[in-house]
């Protein structure tokens, strides 16, 4: 099942210079794991060692923060969309 994912521009080097992929799974982890089969270096830059998203990314489907929802195991179905949107602090 494809879901449209969203690269912000800091991870498209490791992304082949691509701002919108397509990646498949059940599941936002799923889908992470499909980005890493692609784009070898992703995943380490999404998750921990732990295996939990890293605290300075967020994850939205269809707009939604994935926090809010299943966190990873969050369901995705086909034609879903997925955007990865680091944090940002300044001030």
């Amino acid at each position: 099942m494809p879901v449209t994912v969203r690269i912000p521009t800091p991870l498209r080097t490791v992304a082949k210079g691509n701002a919108d992929v397509q990646a498949k799974g059940d599941t936002v982890e799923d889908v992470i794991g499909d980005l890493e089969r692609q784009f070898p270096g992703l995943r380490e830059r999404l998750v921990d060692d732990a295996g939990e998203l890293r605290r300075f990314i967020n994850i939205y489907v269809n707009q939604e923060d994935i926090r809010f929802l299943d966190n990873k195991a969050t369901k995705l179905k086909d034609g879903d969309e997925v955007a990865i949107v680091p944090a940002i602090a300044g001030g």
